[in-house]
């Protein structure tokens, strides 16, 4: 029998061949400001591990956008980091990244790969999602009462951001933000991106940090008057006499909800040739059939690479942390 290659101490995945250091995963775990938290040794070894799984993810879309000729053109990239550091003081910006242990260049790295997987993903779901006329009217006909209105309603969306690294982020680009000083800084940039004619769907499905909603734009549907009035103040104040279209965030205990005002609906039955009716059914339709195709792609793309996890087993062998790096052999030796 051949005997097994040894592998460094510091090759925590190989993907395809491709090594995912230790190194990588520190410089994006520094990149998230990951290391401003206090964390036990459990936690901290549980958040790396998510991480090392999002970056064994990313390489194998980046192979993949390398055999698919996608590219990130340098605008683009100048954009990103521009809207990262929007409304941010040079030096404060500067002071944020010597904090984090990490440089400019390690930033547009980290974008570059984060804006070229997001690509991928696009054109190989996003463009493939078609909804037909007969989709809507099938779905209207068989919701109907879905659309006949009972007492007055809001059409809502939202984005939320905590201050708290969360247990599951089911948003496009895995931000998450960690601390209080992250999570409004996060409210501050999406803010200045909706101001810019960002969208507000496309946004919320990058950044929020809402599971259930996020990955359909953060739309919420219709919320009935009865359920307003047994929200929060600071919720009912954002939506209730507000314009539709517009944007507000309501601030509670540190966490932060965007909440976008789609339309503003009276009592009765709606028909597709209400204003609004079929856009909704169609936006609805678009986003459940991409929640579908894209964990689909990604799992197919998972499980048709050759991915091993050295990190997550030598956790398994150390029982739940990670052995110490064998000491280097003296020259000579």
């Amino acid at each position: 029998m051949t005997p097994a290659t040894a592998v460094s101490a510091d090759t925590w995945a190989v993907v395809d061949g491709r090594e995912i250091r230790r190194a990588d995963v520190e410089n994006a775990y520094q990149r998230t400001g990951g290391a401003s938290q206090t964390l036990s040794e459990e936690e901290l070894l549980g958040a790396k591990l998510s991480l090392l799984d999002d970056l064994i993810l990313q390489d194998i879309l980046m192979a993949k956008a390398g055999a698919l000729k996608v590219e990130i053109a340098d605008s683009e990239l100048d954009k990103a980091f521009e809207e990262a550091k929007k409304n941010i003081p040079d030096d404060a910006f500067q002071q944020e990244l010597t904090k984090r242990g990490v440089t400019p260049a390690d930033m547009r790295e980290g974008m570059r790969r984060e804006l070229l997987a997001q690509k991928v993903i696009d054109q190989e779901v996003g463009t493939k999602i078609t909804v037909t006329a007969q989709e809507v009217s099938d779905f209207f006909l068989a919701n109907r009462s879905q659309f006949n209105l009972a007492e007055e309603s809001y059409h809502l969306a939202q984005i939320v951001v905590t201050p708290v690294r969360e247990p599951q982020v089911a948003n496009r680009t895995g931000d998450d933000a960690a601390t209080p000083q992250a999570a409004a800084e996060k409210v501050k940039m999406l803010m200045e991106r909706l101001k810019a004619g960002g969208s507000f769907a496309e946004l919320a499905m990058g950044y929020s940090e809402d599971p259930e909603t996020a990955p359909r734009g953060g739309d919420l549907g219709l919320v009935p008057m009865s359920r307003l009035k047994q929200a929060p103040q600071q919720l009912r104040d954002v939506v209730l006499k507000k314009t539709p279209g517009t944007v507000n965030v309501a601030s509670m205990g540190g966490a932060h909800t965007l909440v976008l005002v789609v339309a503003h609906e009276q009592a009765g039955q709606r028909d597709l040739s209400t204003p609004g009716v079929s856009d909704r059914i169609t936006e609805a339709l678009k986003a459940r059939k991409e929640q579908v195709l894209r964990a689909a792609y990604l799992t197919a793309a998972r499980t048709d690479a050759d991915v091993v996890n050295h990190l997550a087993r030598r956790i398994v062998e150390g029982q739940g942390k990670l052995p110490p790096a064998p000491a280097a052999t003296p020259a000579g030796k």
